[in-house]
């Protein structure tokens, strides 16, 4: 063997003899910081179907009644087909169209365009648990509404039911990390104690609606007559439930 790597042997079994015999870092007193999460899946058990009818006509009023007979119509239809259903109309609108080809006035750049027709529309919210129905209430309201979208989610009740169940996945997360921690530190379990349990930590644990219960949506286009519609197909999904906690332990 060469004197160089007598040398280098020499030297790394110095090293490695030190560091068998260097001391523990102490860890008395120390305060560690630790954040863990927890999640529970549930089965979406609501939905909110938004419906809308649109009308467009030469004659304001005319458009506007069609709108009016028309929601009306969808709006008896599902308080047959689904009585337990919350419904709530909004977006009532009414504006001009102008064709696109109108040429502007000559020697009067300011007089103003007029329309052509008018646009009328209105939407239609309806939220329910009953899933086994919807397939035949969305089929019968697009009868005379069309169908504008669709959000699956939890409804209070189940979102209350799993919070419980929430918490307990979170805490036993943090449990879990604590104990991992103490082992990588050379310490028994027995001398960790939790200072502070801080869930949702320290409030940054805003979602915004894309992360809040997910949502299976469909739109389609609104139907001017009324004639039978097949029944459509929906599969409703899951919606995961996400919590943080930050817990603060001291080492005895």
């Amino acid at each position: 063997m060469s004197r160089s790597r007598k040398l280098m042997l020499s030297s790394l079994l110095a090293a490695t003899g030190f560091a068998a015999h260097a001391a523990p870092v102490p860890t008395s007193g120390t305060l560690v910081v630790v954040p863990a999460y927890g999640e529970v899946k549930h089965a979406n058990d609501q939905v909110r179907v938004i419906f809308n009818v649109e009308e467009q006509d030469k004659d304001k009023a005319a458009a506007a009644s069609r709108v009016n007979l028309k929601m009306k119509q969808g709006t008896d239809i599902l308080k047959r087909q689904d009585p337990q259903a919350i419904l709530q109309t909004r977006g009532y609108y009414t504006y001009p169209v102008y064709p696109e080809d109108q040429p502007q006035p000559r020697g009067n750049a300011n007089k103003p365009r007029q329309p052509a027709g008018w646009r009328v529309g209105q939407y239609l919210d309806a939220t329910t648990t009953n899933l086994n129905n919807l397939p035949k209430t969305v089929a019968a309201v697009q009868s005379v509404l069309g169908l504008n979208g669709l959000h699956f989610g939890l409804s209070d009740a189940t979102s209350k039911k799993l919070d419980d169940q929430r918490i307990a996945a979170t805490y036993q997360n943090l449990t879990e990390r604590i104990a991992s921690i103490a082992h990588a530190m050379g310490r028994n379990v027995s001398d960790a104690v939790i200072d502070t349990v801080d869930f949702e930590g320290s409030g940054n644990y805003a979602q915004d609606a894309a992360a809040a219960p997910k949502a299976m949506m469909m739109r389609a286009a609104s139907m001017n007559d009324a004639v039978q519609v097949e029944e459509p197909s929906f599969e409703p999904g899951e919606t995961t439930l996400n919590m943080r906690v930050v817990g603060k332990v001291r080492f005895k």
